[in-house]
């Protein structure tokens, strides 16, 4: 008979392995992340969990980006679309969207849409590219893969940092 575990037993047993492996192989590691229609990096340091999306309750009078709130496991989690708070499109609703709670040494109960997974990329594997220019204030290096795709980081500490984006409310 197969043993059986939680949903969320399976999610932080996926996010140590992706730690354990970034730690073990001694490369600099990231998560590989589709936002908007680009490709993104974001350190899994920044990231608490990473699950489906799960049932949002909306606000109202809020910015078009702030999708809600979230009960994950008994707390609230504000949620945001982040390609529609950068300005590049909005969340498709598939199947493949996912959240990402962010590190509470960031900020408490947030998390952020994504389009989808694209899996652990290493730095080793990209090379800088300089020519990609900065989109907002919270992108970080801009890297292109062996392939020629474009890889822009993340930067969570400033994206929870800026005002615009802890002020969900419409004024």
């Amino acid at each position: 008979m197969a043993k059986r575990i939680s949903l969320r037993d399976y999610q932080e047993g996926v996010m140590a392995r992706l730690k354990s492996v970034a730690a073990s192989a001694q490369v600099d590691a990231r998560l590989g992340v589709r936002i908007g229609g680009e490709n993104w990096l974001v350190d899994l340091s920044d990231v608490a969990e990473v699950m489906p999306v799960p049932a949002l309750s909306t606000v109202p009078l809020v910015h078009h980006w702030f999708k809600g709130v979230a009960n994950l496991r008994g707390n609230l989690v504000s949620v945001s679309d982040l390609a529609a708070f950068l300005g590049t499109g909005s969340l498709s609703a598939t199947p493949a969207a996912r959240l990402l709670l962010l590190h509470p040494r960031h900020i408490l109960h947030c998390a952020v849409l994504v389009d989808r997974m694209l899996g652990l990329k290493h730095l080793a594997d990209l090379t800088p590219d300089s020519v990609l220019s900065r989109s907002s204030a919270c992108t970080g290096d801009a890297y292109r893969d062996a392939v020629g795709v474009s890889w822009r980081s993340l930067d969570i500490q400033t994206l929870v940092a800026q005002p615009a984006f802890l002020q969900t409310g419409q004024m």
